[in-house]
């Protein structure tokens, strides 16, 4: 929402476009904030569009024809300063896009916002997008920051961003982590948990989520490409299940190559169902990026309840003090943290054959190790390795021993994670006073 607001208020705005995946909550925010911040909401929704919208878009696209032609459409004024402007799925019909370059052009007075939960697919596609000439945000699901908030726990976030190394509200954060494992982070579940406390709605929940991805697979891509998709998406939990330095094609199917199914993990990624991690073989060049290698990466699902849910994994083995970890050799752990982490581009780094990072992310000229514990057991050669290495100046670990600081190295329990940042910004200094 803050960041609405900077987008409303700024000088030089575009039309905006909010990406993210199917159902993070991007219509219920734009409505949200066009109620909060605007006299009136003009929402258009092209998913199933009528030949009346269609065609609206088929003729000249000239800003002002637009506005006149959606006044008639919907029967009501739209202001330049008092209307927030919706176009929803906009992606479905390729000409709204477009049309944003010329009310960027010809109308910048209006305020426009454009969601999708396949806009990314269809940008890369042969659409006529209106590169530089829309401001863009993305919608990720709810952090585990977000979750207490939902379940009424804000006092205890701000107590701790004060007392980091505070351990009196341990137990309460405990339950609500493995609540937050099983459950994730999309908003219906989350909203429906805090309501009625059922798991049996939850699962309900996230199996229509689930289908509805799987529906989109084969809606708007063709046969072949739709079951790569499928088996990609399917195979996540058993590349979970195996300890390895990257995605394995074989274990999507016995014999699959790479250059088969490229396309069908960009689509995932673009739609917003996966995230892609790279490997790095430095730890000391900037930007780190330029040192990604293509040809060896993690994929990692968008929300972590979902993930549970596909690989069927019971509350009892969430509810359990290690079995959860154990059962994933600690990758569930790492899914977690990047989900925590989701607005970072993070790396994983590998030296030699058996040292290995969990995560790299470059925070301005400085390059953070981020090691993942799934216990207490906090030893880690590897994150050792990296330092004696690189030197690097600031070092994570994330684990589920208490808080502390220890010289340039930061261990965060995994129910405080929402410190991450407040001890990157150098606040660490704080901390210790």
């Amino acid at each position: 929402m803050s960041e609405l607001l900077k987008w409303k208020e700024k000088n030089g705005r575009k039309p905006l476009l909010l990406e993210g995946a199917r159902q993070v909550g991007k219509t219920y925010l734009l409505k949200d904030f066009g109620k909060r911040y605007f006299k009136n909401v003009a929402y258009i929704n092209f998913q199933n569009p009528n030949e009346e919208l269609v065609d609206l878009f088929k003729g000249s696209i000239e800003p002002k024809r637009i506005i006149t032609m959606l006044e008639l459409y919907l029967n009501m004024k739209i202001s330049p300063s008092g209307t927030l402007l919706i176009f929803d799925e906009a992606q479905e019909v390729p000409r709204v896009l477009t049309s944003l370059k010329y009310f960027y052009e010809d109308a910048p007075e209006y305020h426009i916002a454009t969601a999708g939960s396949l806009l990314g697919i269809f940008l890369h596609k042969d659409t006529s997008f209106p590169v530089g000439k829309v401001n863009t945000l993305k919608l990720e699901p709810m952090d585990f920051e977000e979750f207490l908030w939902a379940n009424g726990r804000e006092n205890i976030v701000t107590f701790l961003k004060s007392n980091p190394f505070e351990t009196t509200f341990n137990e309460i954060l405990s339950d609500l982590f493995k609540q937050y494992l099983y459950i994730g982070g999309m908003p219906e579940a989350v909203a429906d948990w805090v309501e009625n406390r059922n798991v049996e709605n939850i699962n309900a929940i996230q199996e229509e989520i689930l289908g509805n991805y799987r529906k989109d697979f084969i809606k708007h891509t063709d046969n072949t490409t739709a079951v790569r998709i499928r088996q990609i998406f399917d195979s996540l939990p058993a590349q979970f299940a195996k300890k390895n330095d990257k995605f394995l094609y074989g274990t999507v199917k016995s014999g699959a190559r790479a250059r088969e199914y490229e396309m069908a993990i960009e689509w995932l990624r673009d739609a917003g169902i996966v995230r892609r991690v790279q490997q790095v073989g430095c730890g000391d060049k900037i930007p780190l990026k330029s040192y990604a290698n293509p040809s060896a990466f993690k994929l990692y699902f968008v929300d972590i309840g979902l993930f549970r849910h596909l690989a069927e994994i019971p509350f009892e083995v969430i509810n359990s003090k290690t079995a959860i970890f154990d059962e994933f050799n600690g990758l569930i752990a790492e899914q977690f943290v990047l989900q925590q982490l989701a607005k970072h581009t993070l790396f994983y780094w590998t030296g030699g054959e058996t040292s290995e990072v969990d995560f790299v992310m470059q925070y301005g000229t400085e390059i953070v190790p981020i090691e993942v514990k799934s216990g207490t057991n906090v030893k880690a050669k590897s994150l050792k390795h990296f330092r004696n290495t690189y030197s690097p100046k600031t070092s994570i670990r994330f684990s589920l021993k208490n808080t502390r600081l220890d010289n340039d190295l930061q261990n965060i329990s995994l129910f405080n994670i929402f410190l991450f940042n407040q001890l990157l910004d150098h606040s660490s200094e704080k901390c210790v006073k």
